[in-house]
């Protein structure tokens, strides 16, 4: 599923949005500009290798240098291909607008970080062996898409849904379209817990970013910037201007 639009109206121009959606474009095409060999030493030294930091001998040996928690933070910005990055990015414009809102742009982008981090720590725990690069920006998405639930849960998100070739387009509430996004990434970590088998999605990372905004979004929130939320006790029927 894939959403094109919700109806929760806009107040306050998304200017942090649009800075981390900046430099997310920004860091890909620096990295288009690079060798696939070069774009791969960089994904491992700026994206989360978690076996670099669960075995410290381990990356010495292997030659990781020591660089703090950059990569932490980088690995957010960084992405294996344009389908990824555009994907990852749509997702944010759609309901990062409205989270923003309620924050300002200073707190979102604090909030955005920390559900990035949420993210990292949980894939983290169930994949501490794994030595190949986390990258990307949809653990902290997904944080996002969390607030988003628990603010503004019927709000209304226009989804395509490919089914062959066959293009299908619903309206869906936000907490049907994000209660099932949310409950397939589950689904998909504990499958591919139990099989052991490498998809190479980090489906473990959107589950904690997603629990991480739900969490977080109360907390970094401003009520009397709550327009249109469920803060305030509002229920409020939108429509789509064509």
């Amino acid at each position: 599923m894939i959403p094109l639009r919700d109806d929760i109206p806009r107040v306050h121009t998304p200017v942090a949005v649009i800075v981390v959606i900046a430099a997310n474009l920004a860091a890909h095409l620096l990295l288009g500009t690079q060798s696939p060999q070069v774009q791969e030493v960089l994904f491992r030294l700026f994206g989360v290798v978690p076996a670099r930091y669960a075995f410290p001998d381990w990356a010495a040996f292997a030659g990781f240098p020591a660089m703090g928690a950059l990569p932490f933070f980088s690995y957010m910005f960084l992405h294996s291909g344009w389908w990824h990055i555009i994907l990852n990015m749509w997702m944010l414009w759609i309901f990062a607008d409205n989270i923003e809102d309620v924050m300002g742009p200073w707190r979102f982008v604090l909030f955005y970080l920390l559900c990035g981090l949420a993210a990292l720590a949980l894939h983290m725990v169930f994949n501490l062996t794994e030595s190949a690069p986390v990258i990307g920006a949809s653990g902290a998405v997904a944080g996002v898409m969390g607030g988003y639930v628990m603010l503004y849960p019927r709000g209304k998100v226009v989804t395509f849904i490919p089914i062959i070739i066959i293009p299908y387009i619903v309206t869906l509430p936000a907490w049907l379209f994000l209660g099932i996004w949310f409950l397939s990434q589950v689904l998909s970590g504990v499958f591919g817990h139990l099989v052991g088998s490498a998809s190479g999605i980090a489906w473990w990372a959107h589950v904690g970013g997603f629990l991480a905004g739900m969490i977080l979004v109360r907390l970094f929130m401003k009520p009397e910037r709550c327009y249109y939320c469920e803060y305030k006790g509002l229920r409020r029927d939108f429509t789509f201007s064509e």
